[in-house]
């Protein structure tokens, strides 16, 4: 077997520039509760984004270098330099999950079990080739799964099951999911049908809303529509939904969404208060689709929090049961409920082409990227 493995790495100079580039590294030895992943598959998700471009401004990305070891480099704002401080000189290893075979493991009995299985992992530095981690860290796939059909096993699954925990220990009935038609979008859409929660789905194109509804939604909204307001309105009403996930970020749409939470607690009141309704609102914004400014239009009354939602922390927070539970159901369930597509899959050095950056940097619906390191 090969002793180094081939790896993509971000780096932040301090003269305000980002360079991504294709390094080799040493392949180590498995300790006694490591095992060594041959990785096969690797998706491109926003939070690998952040990683890998940083805040660098990429539309003066440069492209040099051979097909073999391709250089990208781009300049990188001083709002983005401040951003960035802490990581600044420090080459970066990419990709937060994938999946492939363990090819070598360590004396545990925890690791040797693995060997030759194949499974999915989340650990970062995972657009390589190789990919050495705790046994702790994988998830073997059940007897027939493919490293592609695993390779999106983390991420998305478990913030997807996240969202529903989080609705459960926080006393919420139903849910609100913007960017709905993504691959986690529909992930949560058929949690939720196969749980019998009800989900608000917002999306911004026709053809999104007869994706989710061909997938049986039941609640689809369209938040370009001029019928918005009283659609989504209706939706509440019909589901009780008081608690959101927006992956959106930036713009009014959080404000939207409580302004509509509230018009149905109100119509509920018996009496008036001039606080408004004593329903409590949950915005959680969990991406950043949209980094423009978070905008409130306080018309919402007084019982409303808006806040930050990151699957570590909650994970952390819910503790070992939890997150052993959700890990049997991604296992149990990863081609059905929980699988993934793919509109492209690409090689390490195809993933720093100006093509290749150029489609999956936008992060549109209906364009995740795969990268297959073996390739």
């Amino acid at each position: 077997m090969t002793t180094t493995s081939r790896q993509i790495r971000s780096l932040v100079s301090d003269d305000g520039k980002l360079r991504l580039s294709l390094e080799s590294t040493e392949i180590p030895d498995p300790a006694a509760h490591e095992v060594l992943v041959r990785v096969e598959a690797a998706p491109i998700n926003p939070s690998d984004l952040g990683l890998l471009f940083g805040y660098a401004d990429m539309t003066t990305a440069r492209f040099s270098g051979t097909a073999e070891a391709p250089v990208v480099e781009a300049d990188v704002p001083a709002s983005g330099m401040q951003m960035m401080a802490a990581r600044v000189g420090e080459s970066m290893a990419v990709g937060n999950e994938g999946a492939g075979v363990v090819v070598a493991a360590g004396a545990s009995d925890e690791a040797q079990a693995l060997l030759g299985k194949t499974v999915g992992l989340f650990g970062g530095e995972l657009y390589s080739e190789y990919r050495c981690v705790p046994a702790a860290m994988c998830l073997p796939l059940k007897e027939g799964a493919t490293a592609e059909q695993g390779a999106s096993c983390f991420v998305n699954p478990m913030t997807a099951l996240g969202m529903t925990e989080t609705m459960r220990m926080e006393g919420h009935k139903a849910l609100v999911h913007t960017a709905a038609a993504s691959n986690l979008g529909q992930m949560l859409n058929r949690i939720c049908l196969a749980d019998g929660i009800g989900l608000v789905n917002i999306v911004r194109k026709p053809e999104q809303e007869a994706l989710l509804r061909d997938m049986g939604a039941q609640h689809v909204v369209n938040s370009e529509a001029d019928s918005f307001a009283d659609d989504l309105v209706a939706a509440l009403r019909a589901t009780g939904a008081t608690l959101a996930f927006d992956a959106i970020g930036g713009g009014r749409l959080s404000s939207t969404i409580l302004w509509a939470m509230e018009q149905v607690a109100v119509s509920e009141m018996s009496e008036y208060s001039r606080y408004g309704s004593t329903t409590h609102k949950q915005i959680y914004i969990y991406g950043s689709l949209d980094f423009a400014p978070t905008t409130l239009q306080r018309n919402f009354g007084f019982a409303w929090s808006i806040g930050a939602w990151l699957l570590p922390n909650f994970l952390a927070r819910a503790g070992g049961e939890v997150m052993g539970r959700m890990r049997q159901r991604v296992a149990e369930e990863i081609d059905t409920t929980f699988a993934s597509h793919y509109s492209a899959r690409i090689g390490l050095a195809e993933a720093l082409t100006a093509e290749a950056i150029a489609v999956y940097g936008r992060q549109a619906t209906g364009e995740k990227y795969l990268i297959q390191p073996q390739q």
